[in-house]
Protein backbone atom coordinates (compact mmCIF):
# COMPACT_ATOMS: atom_id res chain seq x y z
CA UNK A 1 0.00 0.00 0.00
CA UNK A 2 1.11 3.27 -1.18
CA UNK A 3 1.73 5.89 2.23
CA UNK A 4 0.53 9.33 1.91
CA UNK A 5 3.37 11.84 2.78
CA UNK A 6 0.90 15.01 3.11
CA UNK A 7 0.55 16.34 6.49
CA UNK A 8 -2.69 15.74 8.02
CA UNK A 9 -4.25 18.87 7.02
CA UNK A 10 -3.89 18.39 3.78
CA UNK A 11 -4.73 14.31 3.59
CA UNK A 12 -8.60 15.82 5.42
CA UNK A 13 -9.06 18.06 2.48
CA UNK A 14 -8.11 16.10 -0.18
CA UNK A 15 -11.61 14.99 0.02
CA UNK A 16 -12.94 17.74 -1.60
CA UNK A 17 -11.27 16.37 -4.64
CA UNK A 18 -13.37 13.35 -5.12
CA UNK A 19 -16.84 15.65 -4.85
CA UNK A 20 -18.62 15.73 -8.15
CA UNK A 21 -18.86 19.40 -7.34
CA UNK A 22 -15.08 19.91 -8.08
CA UNK A 23 -15.03 17.60 -10.55
CA UNK A 24 -17.69 19.26 -12.47
CA UNK A 25 -15.62 22.68 -12.18
CA UNK A 26 -12.69 21.44 -12.84
CA UNK A 27 -14.59 19.30 -16.23
CA UNK A 28 -15.66 23.41 -16.95
CA UNK A 29 -12.28 25.14 -16.19
CA UNK A 30 -10.14 22.35 -18.69
CA UNK A 31 -13.03 22.88 -21.04
CA UNK A 32 -13.12 26.61 -21.27
CA UNK A 33 -9.31 27.01 -20.99
CA UNK A 34 -7.22 24.16 -22.43
CA UNK A 35 -3.80 24.99 -22.57
CA UNK A 36 -1.47 25.34 -19.97
CA UNK A 37 -1.16 28.87 -18.55
CA UNK A 38 2.35 28.63 -17.95
CA UNK A 39 3.15 27.24 -21.16
CA UNK A 40 1.59 29.72 -22.89
CA UNK A 41 3.35 32.73 -20.89
CA UNK A 42 6.49 31.02 -22.31
CA UNK A 43 4.90 30.77 -25.98
CA UNK A 44 4.65 27.04 -25.99
CA UNK A 45 1.15 25.43 -26.29
CA UNK A 46 0.20 22.57 -24.19
CA UNK A 47 -2.21 20.97 -23.55
CA UNK A 48 -3.65 21.21 -19.82
CA UNK A 49 -4.60 18.16 -17.59
CA UNK A 50 -4.82 19.81 -14.16
CA UNK A 51 -7.49 22.84 -12.74
CA UNK A 52 -5.38 24.78 -10.51
CA UNK A 53 -6.67 27.19 -7.63
CA UNK A 54 -4.28 30.11 -8.06
CA UNK A 55 -4.37 31.03 -4.41
CA UNK A 56 -3.79 27.59 -2.23
CA UNK A 57 -6.74 27.16 -0.59
CA UNK A 58 -5.54 25.37 2.54
CA UNK A 59 -8.43 23.06 3.07
CA UNK A 60 -10.88 26.69 2.79
CA UNK A 61 -13.34 25.21 1.44
CA UNK A 62 -14.84 28.46 0.36
CA UNK A 63 -11.60 29.07 -1.91
CA UNK A 64 -11.49 25.45 -3.04
CA UNK A 65 -15.08 25.57 -4.54
CA UNK A 66 -15.24 29.31 -5.59
CA UNK A 67 -11.52 30.24 -5.81
CA UNK A 68 -10.07 30.99 -9.24
CA UNK A 69 -8.19 28.57 -11.32
CA UNK A 70 -6.16 28.47 -13.93
CA UNK A 71 -5.23 25.56 -16.62
CA UNK A 72 -1.96 23.71 -15.95
CA UNK A 73 -0.51 20.74 -17.81
CA UNK A 74 1.02 18.04 -15.21
CA UNK A 75 4.54 18.98 -15.31
CA UNK A 76 3.83 22.68 -14.45
CA UNK A 77 1.47 21.57 -11.74
CA UNK A 78 3.75 19.40 -9.76
CA UNK A 79 7.04 21.09 -10.65
CA UNK A 80 6.73 25.00 -11.36
CA UNK A 81 3.17 25.48 -8.99
CA UNK A 82 4.79 23.87 -6.20
CA UNK A 83 8.23 25.92 -5.98
CA UNK A 84 6.24 29.23 -6.90
CA UNK A 85 3.92 28.09 -3.96
CA UNK A 86 6.89 27.92 -1.40
CA UNK A 87 8.88 30.81 -2.63
CA UNK A 88 6.02 33.11 -3.18
CA UNK A 89 6.17 34.15 -6.67
CA UNK A 90 7.39 32.68 -10.05
CA UNK A 91 10.33 32.99 -12.00
CA UNK A 92 8.84 32.75 -15.00
CA UNK A 93 10.09 34.97 -17.30
CA UNK A 94 7.36 36.30 -20.61
CA UNK A 95 8.30 36.22 -23.83
CA UNK A 96 9.66 40.29 -22.89
CA UNK A 97 12.20 39.29 -20.88
CA UNK A 98 10.59 40.29 -17.65
CA UNK A 99 9.34 37.97 -14.69
CA UNK A 100 5.38 37.32 -15.24
CA UNK A 101 5.02 37.40 -12.07
CA UNK A 102 3.97 40.65 -10.38
CA UNK A 103 5.13 39.34 -7.09
CA UNK A 104 9.07 39.08 -8.45
CA UNK A 105 11.81 40.58 -6.44
CA UNK A 106 12.46 42.28 -10.20
CA UNK A 107 9.26 44.59 -9.38
CA UNK A 108 9.93 45.63 -5.61
CA UNK A 109 11.46 49.43 -5.40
Amino acid sequence: MRRDRRSPEAQQYRRLYKTSRWQKLREQQLRRHPLCAKCQARGHVTPATVADHIEPHKGNERLFFQGELQSLCASCHSSAKQAEERRGYSTEIGLDGWPVDGKHPAYRG
